[in-house]
């Protein structure tokens, strides 16, 4: 879940270099580090415990400066943060910059420590570079020992090689991690992710597992490890530099979060059409006779993205009625799921790169099964490997707690289900057009959402120094109780608990005192009665009550100021509204104590190992 940065190109590099890695940061904060090679034709490395911040100190005191380099920021997986254990490493003319888990690393150690070579760091990646070096000694050219070197690693990996005995290009590779090539004018660049070097080019090619890139300022060229040519064409990216920078917004959550509403009108707009009243998921390659074929649908993702899963289940079984399996990416592969050519899979992840979403993914393909995606990030892993994708449209989520991808994940599986429904005869088109309009009105009930700031301030304030919180939902808004602790615990590392609210009486209960704020999520409907129980359960305990309910506040919920009126919308979509405050509650408690926002301690936001 590391940040890798590559140039080489005619300009100075190192200003590129570094602006991109604090681009990658939400990737990894843990250490940092820059290689290139200078006009002496010697390289330089500078590298440091921390956040980019404390490399760019670094750095002004002892530049680095060139026209090809790598960076690297870091995620410790093997070995504490440290100097030592930051990247690049060298080994001879060798230095690499590495994204992943080298599984046989221990095995390849020994032998390499007793061929004579000795190691600096506690990391996995050293043993490539040792590697390298080996292969080189052994009379091997620059790219044969890089080729043969990756023959022998097991595990995922994105790499870079830089090389001081050719200082004119540098060698990439990639398995089961992301990284993706840049074109520009007298220049090439290497990233993890677009963010990095949007500012500079959007010209885009992404890697395929297996792919060696040789780039220099000239181009590229792509072979597999047995040394096929390989045809990689870049792809024009409409994301523009902007949409990455925090827009006057002192957090990159709190500026996402705003931008919800118009990542649902771009994931939407593409697959409505107001005049036919129908759905249309092009790119999804599944007629109407495929779904008649499904007997089962299985849902699988990991996180924030599988909140969103628990959500789209509530929806495509009422819509559809057909059996809907919601499974972590993280346990799914290994309980043996039972699948078959009439199960539909389908994988959500906002970046297409989550390791364990992509192994479940590749289970359903070697079981036969019907693999489609939802992901924001085109050209991702997840996009490619499937043979059907919902694209989320949100734009780049630069925050580590999730906001507008969850939101868009939602309508994505809302669109999924009126489209499985349709083609089911489920649904009339009458009844489809008023989901369909109730689509087109959501994102201006969510901009008066957001503008409910004041209360959740209020409320934030109040219960900062809480050292617990509980939430209950009902219904479909059970999974977003799950999400709203999730937020909390994510960035204000308050410990915070998520229930479906029948099921107090049978553990939660014991916890509710005077001290405990409960967060109720109230959805008018057939549970709202149910819902009152529970909460007086809540009260009458001494619990304090902060309620979030639909169209009108109800005094049976408690005080006027402990309660958030939401605007009503389809018991589909209730949950995008209802998330929306929870978003900014644990966002606001954040703030208020101080906490890292966007780069939480000890999470990343593409998990791309396992």
């Amino acid at each position: 879940m590391c940040g890798i940065v590559g140039y080489v190109g005619v300009s100075d590099g190192s200003t590129i270099l570094l602006e991109g890695l604090k681009r990658l940061e939400y990737r990894g904060y843990d250490s940092a580090g820059i290689a290139m090679i200078g006009a002496d034709q010697k390289v330089k490395i500078v590298r440091s415990r921390g956040k980019i911040a404390v490399l760019q100190e670094k750095l002004k005191s002892d530049p680095v400066f060139g026209k090809i380099g790598i960076a690297h920021t870091r995620w410790a997986t093997h070995g504490k943060p440290s100097d030592e254990n930051a990247h690049p490493h060298r080994s001879g003319p060798f230095v690499v910059v590495h994204n992943g888990i080298i599984e046989n690393y221990a095995d390849v150690k020994l032998q390499l420590e007793k061929e004579g070579f000795s190691f600096a760091s506690e990391t996995d990646t050293e043993v490539i570079v040792k590697l390298a070096e080996r292969e080189w000694r052994r009379g091997k050219s620059y790219y044969t020992s890089i080729v043969d070197t990756l023959r022998q690693l097991r595990g995922s990996y994105a790499v870079v090689f830089l090389n001081q005995e050719h200082p004119e290009e540098l060698i990439a590779a990639r398995k089961e991690s992301p990284l993706i090539l840049g074109v520009g004018e007298e220049a090439c660049y290497l990233a993890s992710d677009v963010p990095a070097i949007l500012p500079y080019t959007n010209a885009i090619v992404y890697l395929e597992d297996g792919d060696v890139v040789r780039l220099s300022r000239d181009g590229y060229t792509v072979e597999s490890l047995d040394g096929k040519r390989q045809e990689r064409t870049p792809v024009r990216i409409d994301w523009n530099p902007v949409m990455a920078e925090k827009a006057g917004y002192k957090h990159f959550m709190l500026k996402e979060i705003h931008e919800q509403p118009h990542a649902i009108i771009d994931t939407v707009r593409g697959a409505l059409d107001l005049n036919r009243r129908r759905v249309s998921l092009d790119d999804l390659n599944l007629t109407d006779a495929d779904v008649k074929q499904i007997d089962k649908i299985v849902l699988v993702a990991c996180g924030t993205s599988y909140h969103a899963c628990l959500v789209g289940k509530y929806i495509i079984e009422r819509l559809c009625r057909l059996p809907v399996e919601v499974d972590l990416g993280s346990e799914f592969r290994y309980r043996q799921p039972l699948l078959n050519h009439r199960t539909l899979l389908m994988a959500v992840s906002q970046s297409g790169e989550t390791a364990d979403t992509r192994a479940a993914l590749q289970e359903g393909m070697d079981q036969k099964a019907s693999c489609k995606t939802i992901v924001n990030v085109v050209g991702s892993s997840l996009a490619r490997m499937a043979d059907g994708v919902i694209y989320t449209h949100a734009g780049p989520e630069i925050g580590v707690a999730s906001t507008k991808a969850f939101t868009s994940q939602v309508a994505a599986l809302y669109l999924f289900g009126l489209y499985c429904s349709s083609a089911l005869g489920h649904i009339s088109q009458d009844q489809l057009g008023r989901h369909i309009q109730e689509l087109v009105e959501l994102p201006h009930k969510m901009e008066e959402t957001l503008s409910n700031s004041d209360t959740i301030m209020r409320w934030a304030k109040r219960y900062m120094h809480a050292q617990d919180f509980l939430y209950l939902g009902r219904g479909i808004l059970y999974p977003i109780a799950l999400e709203g602790a999730l937020k909390l615990k994510e960035i204000s590392y308050i410990h915070a608990e998520g229930y479906a609210a029948g099921e107090m009486k049978h553990g939660p209960i014991a916890l509710i005192d005077e001290s405990m704020p409960v967060v109720v999520l109230v959805q008018q409907g057939l549970l709202y009665e149910k819902m009152l129980s529970n909460i007086q359960e809540v009260k009458a305990r001494g619990g304090q009550v902060l309620a979030l309910v639909e169209e009108h506040p109800d005094d049976k919920l408690g005080a006027q100021d402990q309660q958030l009126v939401l605007p009503r919308t389809s018991e589909w979509l209730a949950p995008i509204l209802f998330a929306i405050p929870l978003q900014l509650l644990a966002y606001q408690i954040a703030v208020l104590r101080g906490t890292d926002v966007d780069q939480p301690r000890n999470l990343a936001k593409s998990v791309t190992v396992e």
